[in-house]
């Protein structure tokens, strides 16, 4: 069974058609959060994944946009929170609300987060990954970080897709990552996208010029 795997889209429908359009053929696809926040197409990611059945956790950005708070977000990310409150409807209000902090998918195999296990805010970078993050499943996915990594361990794989919508590894492209359930490994990918039409619809919505400009530099 190969699942796709995605997390930190926020907002950037760019990223995010270039990386369902690239995706290759998958059984399923899971998301590890933070699917509103920064750019400015929160009403259709929203869309994308509640349409399409995509199993979903709560990122820190979904929870403020859900609950109307942006406590200790910088300047860029609260504006972005702000903007999505004001453009998603009751209904997709209501999909955010009701995301967990974990769930698992395909069968139990796989466990997604957005932080840690143990804390769902909690950053958790590549060099940090540990078997003792593992519980029963075969595969724990992490995002948060907008950094793209795995590790291999003999109580199975923790990795982390890497942010569709706003890396932050050095590397402008949108990542996604394949999980191939039968044989426990992991494929990276990045793809181009056109960073330039986000940061045109970026400057359109009145939101900070910084949420387009960084894209260029994968920061």
């Amino acid at each position: 069974m190969r699942v796709g795997v995605i997390s930190d889209v926020h907002g950037n429908k760019v990223a995010l058609d270039a990386v369902l359009s690239e995706m290759p053929d998958v059984d399923a696809l899971v998301n590890a959060g933070d699917v509103v926040g920064y750019n400015p197409w929160p009403a259709e990611c929203v869309e994308a994944m509640r349409d399409g059945g995509v199993p979903t956790v709560m990122g820190n950005h979904d929870r403020a946009v859900a609950s109307g708070s942006a406590f200790r977000f910088n300047s860029m990310a609260a504006a972005g929170v702000e903007y999505a409150r004001d453009r998603l409807d009751d209904d997709a209000l209501a999909w955010l609300q009701d995301l967990p902090d974990e769930r698992l998918a395909c069968d139990g195999r796989v466990k997604l987060v957005h932080g840690h296990p143990e804390d769902p805010d909690r950053y958790t970078y590549p060099d940090e990954f540990s078997a003792r993050m593992l519980g029963d499943e075969d595969v724990l996915v992490l995002g948060h970080t907008h950094v793209q990594g795995h590790e291999t361990f003999d109580e199975g794989v923790v990795m982390n897709p890497g942010s569709v919508g706003q890396p932050r590894d050095g590397d402008h492209r949108a990542a996604y990552a394949v999980v191939d359930l039968d044989d426990l490994t992991v494929e990276e990918h990045r793809v181009d996208y056109d960073i330039e039409e986000v940061v045109e619809a970026v400057n359109d919505a009145g939101l900070p010029e910084r949420i387009g400009l960084r894209l260029y530099d994968g920061r």
